[in-house]
């Protein structure tokens, strides 16, 4: 079945900046630059990076970042923990925006 994204795409990313080398290069120097052990593990930074993907719905960077977190060494568990932490957050600021209906609500019914 033929989909919009294309797994096959996902290696072809650096192609992106064959019209813009300067910028490309800038921000894949810090694109690595950030998923260097620092502080945080790269296994941790991985897991994030996959709860993120998820928030954001893009399937190239939850393919690549569940690949990268086995890599890493993750589990399945952990990297479903972490997608269930994205979508507790996720959620809760979706709720959070209830306060402006009610707020106009209230306003409304005054």
């Amino acid at each position: 079945m033929e989909t919009y994204y294309n797994p096959k795409d996902l290696p072809k990313f650096t192609d992106i900046g064959k019209e813009a080398p300067d910028l490309a290069k800038k921000f894949f120097e810090y694109y690595t630059s950030v998923f260097k052990e620092g502080e945080l593990t790269e296994r941790e930074k991985a897991l994030i990076a996959l709860a993120v993907a998820h928030t954001i719905q893009c399937p190239y960077c939850i393919d690549a970042y569940s690949n990268a977190c086995l890599e890493k060494g993750s589990n399945t568990a952990e990297m479903t923990e972490a997608l269930h932490v994205a979508v507790a957050i996720r959620g809760g600021a979706s709720l959070v925006h209830g306060l402006q209906m009610r707020k106009i609500t209230e306003e409304v019914s005054m």
